[in-house]
């Protein structure tokens, strides 16, 4: 028996993973006001859920790719005049609509769809472990080796161009990393509650 086989202590250092991951992420969502982008990524993944289940494939592979997905289209709609909020709240709802009428009709395949709105923490184990620190670890060493120009580049970006920096680029890297954490999280926290647990 080993340290592992304990569901509280799997939960716990899930629940840890997450928070890692999460807590300097947070800073920029909050600095950059980017709140309701957050909570657009998070729905989308609900969608990434049903596709994984429909072609057979990693839960955390379809989140990861919808939610990629969703947040480069949202970076790309963003600088062609749209209205953000706008934009936002079309992608974020249609997207969840989407995922919860796909989730309903797949057949043959049990799922705990309040596990994937709401998070199972309890539920976490060794495979979803990996995941999360897996994901914690590269989402810290993304902001780690970016710090200073994302730091730059949120404050002032006129500054950031002076300095040579892209703040477009900076801002893609915040979206990749966004996603990933969306993707990391919704086995703990659950599509509805990342971007509370973001800000």
């Amino acid at each position: 028996m080993t340290l592992l086989d304990d569901f509280l202590i799997r939960a716990a250092l899930a629940g840890i993973g997450v928070a890692l991951a999460a807590a300097p992420l947070g800073c920029f969502v909050v600095w950059r006001r980017m709140a309701y982008f957050g909570d657009a990524t998070a729905h989308a993944s609900i969608l990434g859920v049903a596709l994984a289940l429909s072609f057979d494939v990693s839960v955390f592979a379809g989140v990861l790719a919808t939610a990629m997905a969703m947040a480069t289209t949202v970076s790309a709609l963003a600088g062609r005049g749209y209205a953000m909020d706008t934009l936002l709240g079309v992608l974020a709802h249609s997207s969840l609509a989407f995922g919860l009428v796909a989730v309903s009709f797949l057949q043959g395949v049990r799922i705990d769809l309040m596990a994937y709105l709401f998070g199972d923490i309890l539920a976490v184990g060794r495979a979803d472990l990996a995941v999360i620190w897996g994901g914690a670890v590269l989402v810290l060493a993304l902001l780690w080796w970016r710090w200073s120009a994302l730091l730059t580049a949120t404050l002032n970006p006129d500054l950031a161009h002076a300095a040579g920096i892209d703040p477009r680029r900076e801002q893609m890297v915040l979206t990749i990393a966004l996603a990933l954490v969306v993707a990391v999280a919704i086995k703990v926290v659950g599509v509805l509650l990342i971007a509370a647990m973001l800000l």
